[in-house]
């Protein structure tokens, strides 16, 4: 979590730096018609997994609080269709009266592989609700649940 937050402040202080790094003494750009190509920042093999990592964590974290809304909203379209939000909204209040609220994934560990992802963790204090190689795709920018 710390590395994470290092890398955004990091990339946060490099952005800053840059649009304030102007010159009033250079030249004026010229716009030659021409796009350049948009620089790619590669994820080191070490952070591959931390979007889905963290996705993992709020997923756990809204399913046993029985944040509906969040939670159901972290479900793939795949798995929105086969559940509604009305039934799923009541599996996760059963959940909460059942096992309580503070029950966070820990010992994440995310294996990606383009828009597919697998995520191994288990749930603090419920051995039995320990996942592994549970899948997740990634829709959009988000990583979405796909375990249904």
């Amino acid at each position: 979590m710390r590395t994470r937050a290092t890398i955004a402040t990091a990339a946060l202080l490099l952005a800053a730096l840059t649009a304030c790094s102007s010159s009033d003494d250079a030249p004026a750009a010229s716009d030659s018609g021409t796009p350049s190509a948009e620089p790619t920042v590669s994820v080191p093999a070490e952070h591959e997994g931390d979007d889905l990592e963290a996705a993992v964590a709020v997923y756990t974290a809204a399913y046993f609080a029985a944040d509906t809304d969040t939670a159901y909203a972290m479900l793939s379209a795949r798995c929105a269709k086969e559940i509604t939000k009305d039934t799923y909204a009541g599996v996760v209040k059963q959940v909460k009266t059942d096992y309580g609220p503070d029950h966070l994934a820990t010992d994440v560990q995310a294996d990606v592989s383009g828009d597919l992802g697998r995520a191994t963790y288990k749930v603090a204090g419920l051995p039995k609700f320990d996942q592994t190689k549970q899948p997740w795709t990634l829709e959009g920018d988000a990583w979405k649940y796909d375990a249904c």
